[in-house]
């Protein structure tokens, strides 16, 4: 039993480390937007990024909030109202997504071998706490992956690319990995 447990340990930190990640992906991300592209949809049905953001912050915040001992689904969340034009500025909506942000990381610091086997709810369905990390995690990959592709279309000018940029693989590949014995393989079989 200790052994799984401590497998699940190990595992929330590679969770974390997942979720650095894409943190770093959306920072860079919105690092390069003006005032004007954080907030503007690429066509009319599309959300900005801004809208992008506030959904995962209102996301974050109700699902992780004292998510041991409440339903994921708070009855304060207004999950249509993230959909909509942000009242505020740029700062304050970082704030606020940031702060749902913040909430998932100090959800993630509170488990542990006593409570990591615990069952929680989002409205109303059980989940085992990994599968409730899991549906978190692909539902945030599945909003960066938006939200870079968003920035891309009503972003003006250059972009520095997230990953390797087109046609820089073999020098990425050089640099990262070096020469082939350095990747496990004999220079012959290379």
């Amino acid at each position: 039993m200790n052994n799984i447990i401590d497998s699940h340990i190990i595992w929330l930190r590679d969770v974390e480390a997942t979720l650095a990640s894409y943190r770093r992906m959306i920072d860079a991300t919105i690092a390069q937007l003006t005032d004007g592209e954080f907030f503007r949809r690429p066509a009319d049905g599309f959300n900005s990024v801004a809208i992008l953001l506030r959904h995962l912050g209102g996301n974050l915040t109700s699902r992780w909030t004292d998510c041991l001992t409440t339903d994921g689904e708070k009855p304060d969340r207004n999950r249509d109202a993230e959909f909509e034009p942000w009242p505020g500025d740029r700062a304050s909506l970082l704030a606020y997504f940031d702060r749902g942000w913040q909430i998932l990381l100090s959800a993630l610091q509170q488990l542990n071998a006593s409570n990591i086997e615990q069952t929680i709810y989002i409205r109303g369905e059980a989940h085992g706490i990994p599968q409730a990390i899991l549906r978190s995690l692909s539902h945030i990959s599945y909003h960066v992956g938006q939200i870079t592709i968003t920035a891309r279309m009503v972003h003006d000018g250059s972009w520095q690319w997230l990953t390797i940029a087109p046609g820089s693989s073999a020098q990425h590949n050089q640099s990262t990995w070096g020469t082939p014995a350095a990747r496990g393989k004999s220079a012959e079989g290379a």
